[in-house]
């Protein structure tokens, strides 16, 4: 299976960036979000798109990949599914909200197609429930982190039925394709990485004060000299 066209699910924070990855490899990337309540029923994902010009560093190999990046709404455009090898899920963390949408686009996830939801912990397998039984097998967990064009780590997590073929696929796309370096992860919370990074959020937080140590010596021993991620200097994550 080739991986070709790719769709993603929400234009927030994590979607839209997944989106900008996506072409800076020179993927055919649709960006699906609510439609507006205007004339231009895609004005939330341009607004979205826009957005990233102001994020640093750039989610953009270069400004004019933008224009690769196409929006499309859940009122006009699901047909456009069909077209897709990859349906990308990256809306807001709630189990909830991520079922409601995955039966409501579900009708439209070609047979053939890998459905992945960019969750960074809520249980693989309780959301595959809300999946089409006969489409499960094509289900499975994506976790970039944040931000997706810099953090090479992707989490890639299996539920029960999901099909180990699928998986292999879709792991050489993540390396080849997007220069990923792959882990494959339980369907535990918060899977790997979180799961040590809040234990080391908490030692952190335990030894400042067991040495009294002010916020800037602590962020001065524990940034970039690690070295750490520089998630946080993006302005969308402030």
């Amino acid at each position: 299976m080739s991986i070709r066209r790719v769709a993603v699910l929400g234009a927030g924070v994590m979607g839209a960036q997944i989106a900008a990855h996506l072409v800076n490899a020179g993927v055919e990337t649709l960006l699906f979000e609510l439609s507006a309540e205007d004339d231009d029923k895609n004005l939330n994902v341009i607004k979205a798109l826009d957005g990233l010009k102001k994020f640093d560093p750039s989610p953009l190999a270069s400004p004019a990949k933008l224009r690769f990046i196409q929006p499309a709404n859940y009122e006009q455009h699901l047909d456009k599914l069909r077209e897709c090898d990859l349906v990308i899920e990256a809306i807001t963390e709630r189990m909830d909200y991520k079922s409601e949408l995955y039966r409501r686009v579900a009708p439209f996830i070609s047979e053939q197609a890998i459905f992945a939801s960019n969750t960074s912990g809520l249980s693989i397998n309780q959301l595959a429930q809300a999946f089409p039984e006969h489409l499960r097998h094509r289900f499975c967990g994506v976790h970039f982190f944040n931000p997706p064009r810099y953090m090479h780590l992707v989490e890639l997590i299996a539920c029960c039925e999901t099909e180990a073929p699928l998986l292999d696929q879709l792991e050489t796309f993540l390396v080849s394709t997007l220069g990923k370096g792959v882990v494959r992860a339980k369907d535990t919370p918060n899977f790997i990485a979180n799961r040590i990074g809040v234990f080391s959020m908490l030692a952190t937080k335990h030894h400042a004060a067991a040495f009294n140590l002010g916020f800037d010596t602590v962020d001065a021993l524990t940034g970039r000299y690690l070295p750490r991620s520089i998630s946080a200097s993006i302005p969308s994550m402030r």
